[in-house]
């Protein structure tokens, strides 16, 4: 076994056992750092099998904004997690019948004929970027999918912003203009108040 298969099975046996406690983890900080350390091991894993631009782009994107992003969330909400699981029990029947199609899937998948082939090995000459050859293909090939999933993108921040959006804010405003030519006169009144006797 030479050095990069054992490293290759190092860091598949870290992303099993981090996606597991993503799932089994009771406290969701803890599920969401699982989850950090998942997508750090899927990086190194695509690394290895010489995919640097989804290495670099899944450790950049959903480690270095998504997760953050999920870990702020989680953290400044006061989520209630037994309230949560009550409804745990009801919902278990149609998650394992989920569960077992998708082992299912996976089973033919894995088992198809397709992936029983011995790939030949892809010949890469020494100075070819893989990263430039993506970028060349994702803008001359497939160019209309890419600009269709920026759009895509666009709706999607654009509905957000709509559905957060809760209408102007009535708030005072200062105008330094008016508040330079303010006299003590105009603003102070003095009142006589009767004196009280006992």
């Amino acid at each position: 076994m030479d050095f990069q298969t054992l490293v290759f099975f190092f860091l598949s046996a870290i992303l099993v056992f981090a996606a597991l406690r993503v799932i089994t983890a009771r406290n969701p900080v803890h599920a969401a750092l699982h989850l950090i350390l998942a997508f750090f091991t899927c990086g190194g894993i695509w690394a290895l099998l010489q995919a640097e631009f989804l290495a670099i782009a899944i450790i950049l994107v959903y480690v270095g904004a998504v997760m953050v992003l999920f870990l702020f969330v989680v953290m400044m909400l006061d989520v209630n997690i037994d309230r949560i699981r009550q409804g745990f029990w009801s919902y278990l029947p149609l998650g394992a019948v989920l569960g077992l199609l998708m082992v299912l899937e996976m089973g033919l998948v894995l088992g198809s004929r397709h992936l029983q082939k011995p790939a030949a090995a892809a010949a890469v000459a020494p100075g070819v970027s893989n990263t430039k050859e993506i970028g060349a293909l994702m803008f001359t090939d497939f160019v209309y999918p890419f600009e269709l999933a920026s759009i895509v993108l666009l709706v999607g921040m654009v509905a957000a912003i709509v559905l957060t959006y809760r209408g102007p804010k009535k708030t005072k405003n200062t105008n330094p203009n008016q508040q330079v030519f303010v006299k003590a006169k105009d603003r102070v009144r003095v009142l006589q108040m009767p004196v009280e006797k006992d």
